[in-house]
């Protein structure tokens, strides 16, 4: 059965996560990875003019694509940080959106020519819903690239997740997970003509890879 999101609640998480997440020294980067340097870049994203990061948390990729002449927007659902990179970024042209992804992508037709996720929306959004919103909001030929952590084995669908240690306030959300192959399936029935969905290993071995997955729209 579809997971039932508490959007109040996840808000106040990412508030939260903004709280500490965000640098006031950080510099424009866009890295797939968790890996500083590690992986590729946004050679993957193919040469678009416009794009749209769904979940773009502290904003460093889209300030890196803003600074390169993209029309760049990030859509997220805390206000926090969308205050915070907003007054960080505002100098490179990069829009940022405070707004449900699902809402957002329903509600607001502007076409992109890729649209892209690292460790955001993608991963904690039901991919059936989302899926279809984002091919709807792609131009024909435009890409969808998201990464992620991959699937521990054995534990895929919808999962749980409390915000840092086990004590204090119960703030949580669900993230999905599922392996490269079922990733491919799905973006393949929300209408996606090609699907690659890949694991590139850690820089050192033994340690948590990264999930990639890239679809392009007919």
């Amino acid at each position: 059965m579809p997971v039932q999101h508490d959007i109040a609640a996840e808000t106040e998480l990412w508030d939260a996560f903004a709280a500490s997440a965000f640098k006031d020294d950080a510099e424009p980067s866009l890295c797939w990875t968790q890996y500083a340097g590690h992986g590729p870049g946004p050679e993957l994203l193919g040469d678009p003019r416009s794009v749209l990061e769904i979940g773009c948390g502290t904003g460093r990729a889209l300030a890196c694509l803003a600074q390169r002449g993209i029309a760049a927007r990030g859509v997220d659902l805390s206000p926090v940080m969308v205050k915070k990179t907003t007054a960080k970024w505002a100098d490179t042209g990069a829009e940022f959106v405070c707004h449900e992804v699902l809402e957002h992508l329903s509600l607001h037709e502007d076409a992109y020519d890729a649209v892209y996720s690292i460790f955001g929306a993608a991963w904690f959004t039901d991919p059936s819903r989302l899926f279809p919103l984002v091919r709807q909001r792609l131009n024909p030929g435009g890409v969808f690239v998201f990464s992620q952590p991959p699937a521990i084995p054995g534990a895929y669908g919808p999962q749980g997740m409390y915000k840092g240690g086990f004590a204090g306030k119960a703030m949580f959300t669900y993230r999905y997970s599922y392996r490269p192959a079922v990733w491919e399936r799905l973006l393949t029935r929300a209408g996606f003509a090609t699907t690659n969905a890949w694991v590139v290993d850690a820089p050192q071995p033994g340690h948590i890879g990264t999930l990639l997955v890239r679809a392009v729209a007919a």
